[in-house]
């Protein structure tokens, strides 16, 4: 679950690191109220959970209040890689010197976390860590330990922060940290922390991705999901507890595994096709939930063939096979559909979509086989 900045700002203020005043609006109108309360040069900064806002035109400096205005009323509305701006962030502007990047994000093939800095800050850490690796500093933080100030002097002089900075960076880097762990959060960073002309460290964004695994215990952070930014289909899936991912393929897989999913995209990648989607239904997943599952599945235009793929284990393949027909009822769709139903239940699950008049297969390599040719045209 992604926060927007001023969320993410919020909580980071909350245990330590100092931000700049601003609130936010949803007209021009309030955007030209704020400027007036917090005085002097703003910046408007458009509240959509995608990068690249600046580059977009979603960023401006407004001088006065007036202009504020005009830049809120230009911004709000816009649409960042097809996401509407619905609300902009006005804050104080920074009389910025130098600009960093600070960053804590989990690192599974270390089990810690681990917190990145840089002296190039305001570009994506990607872009960093392609052209100048070396300018990325991390350090494993020990869970039982937890962060060490003698690890964030060391980040800080690696990175070229004044002496006398220390101890602020130091701060920031501990608000940082506790704000990651106390928010179950998978991302947290500010990008960039900036160094004022009276030198100051200020966090002027902030970007905060949460744990959905953990959101039972962030009552107050789940209430702070925005469905406007979500798609539907991924809303739906969350809504039936259903794992979905949407993909750039034709074929639409439903599988009962995470492991048996990404041996479905794979196996189906290699006869040719390319998946549309991850779509895990999970172990003992009834009719009401496959239903669900095909809806969002055929919810995707590009969808041209659904692959059903389910091992019955826990899941039985009858409920399975009921489940199907029921979302066919429902959503009536035109796109073939291939399923391979194997283990408990199989033989009562074929002959339900018999029925039907559905193609079978005996193995996944037979219905990925199918799947493709149905995808590219042919009659099954």
């Amino acid at each position: 679950m992604k926060l927007h900045e001023y969320q993410a700002k919020r909580i980071f203020a909350q245990h330590g690191v100092p931000i700049p005043k601003g609130e936010v609006a949803t007209t021009a109108t309030q955007a030209r109220e704020i400027a007036q309360r917090l005085g002097g040069a703003v910046v408007i900064k458009s509240q959509v959970l995608v990068g690249g806002r600046g580059k977009a035109g979603g960023i401006k400096l407004a001088k006065t209040p007036d202009e504020a205005e005009a830049m809120a009323d230009h911004i709000l509305g816009m649409t960042i890689r097809d996401f509407k701006v619905r609300r902009v962030l006005v804050d104080q502007a920074a009389d910025i010197s130098e600009e960093i990047y600070l960053g804590m994000i989990v690192d599974r093939g270390r089990r810690r976390v681990v917190m990145m800095a840089s002296s190039e800050g305001g570009v994506d850490i990607e872009e960093v860590a392609t052209t100048n690796p070396e300018a990325i500093k991390t350090i494993a933080i020990d869970p039982y330990l937890g962060l060490r100030s003698y690890q964030t002097i060391g980040v800080a002089s690696s990175i070229g922060i004044p002496q006398e900075q220390f101890r602020n960076f130091n701060r920031i880097a501990f608000g940082l940290y506790k704000a990651f762990t106390a928010s179950d959060a998978e991302l947290a960073e500010i990008n960039p922390l900036v160094v004022t002309a009276s030198g100051d460290l200020l966090a002027v964004d902030g970007k905060m991705v949460l744990d959905d695994s953990a959101l039972f215990r962030q009552v107050a952070l789940e209430e702070m999901r925005d469905l406007d930014e979500e798609a539907p289909a991924e809303t739906e899936a969350r809504i039936n507890g259903l794992s979905y991912v949407k993909l750039d393929g034709e074929i639409g897989c439903m599988v009962n595994g995470a492991g048996l999913a990404m041996a479905t995209m794979d196996i189906v990648e290699h006869f040719g096709g390319e998946p549309a989607n991850f779509l895990d239904i999970g172990g003992g997943a009834k009719s009401d939930k496959v239903a669900a599952a095909l809806r969002i599945i055929l919810s995707d235009p590009n969808v041209k063939a659904v692959l059903f793929n389910i091992f019955g284990g826990i899941t039985r393949c009858d409920e399975v096979a009921r489940g199907i027909l029921v979302a066919l009822e429902e959503v009536q769709p035109q796109a073939p559909m291939v399923a391979r139903l194997v283990g408990t239940n199989e033989v009562e699950g074929r002959a339900i979509l018999a029925e039907a008049n559905m193609a079978t297969a005996a193995t996944l390599a037979e219905a990925a086989q199918k799947a493709v040719a149905a995808a590219q045209g042919e009659t099954l």
